[in-house]
């Protein structure tokens, strides 16, 4: 088993944990943000959560991506020409926003305005992962190059 099946493998994988953990998020946020409630320590988890399993989707993309250039395999080569620098574009966005509604979640100015912008940052991040995905390609790839 290669490196770059290794990593393709863990980066498909984490792909699910990151929407799992971001529709987790968002309605975490979501419930706390009518009514003027406050924050939960359980939605500041779940947005902290799906922010660390963002940054572990993008560190193993690029590494993928790197190891794929060094190698000379071609990156999406089933798909448009362009989409190898959208997808490494928007997973970078979606890593900011991420980051971005976990600071919301924590330091915002008042209560209410914590809630607020965790949802909508949490909403905007999950929104541009799943522009990101490359929805042609398997679903779900488990250690196996095709």
């Amino acid at each position: 088993m290669s490196l770059y099946v290794i990593l393709l493998s863990l980066h498909n994988i984490v792909r699910w944990a990151v929407l799992i953990l971001g529709v987790l998020a968002l309605i975490q946020t979501l419930q706390g943000s009518g009514a003027g409630r406050t924050i939960t320590a359980g939605a500041r988890r779940a947005v902290s959560s799906f922010m660390g399993s963002v940054h572990l989707q993008v560190l193993l993309g690029l590494l993928l991506f790197a190891y794929t250039g060094m190698q000379k395999i071609p990156a999406f080569a089933d798909g448009r020409a362009s989409f190898k620098w959208e997808h490494v574009g928007l997973g970078l966005l979606v890593a900011v926003f991420a980051t971005l509604a976990n600071g919301a979640a924590r330091r915002g100015m008042t209560e209410a305005g914590r809630v607020r912008s965790a949802a909508i940052w949490t909403g905007l991040a999950l929104l541009l992962s799943l522009l990101a995905m490359p929805w042609f390609r398997p679903l779900l790839r488990l250690f196996t190059a095709g």
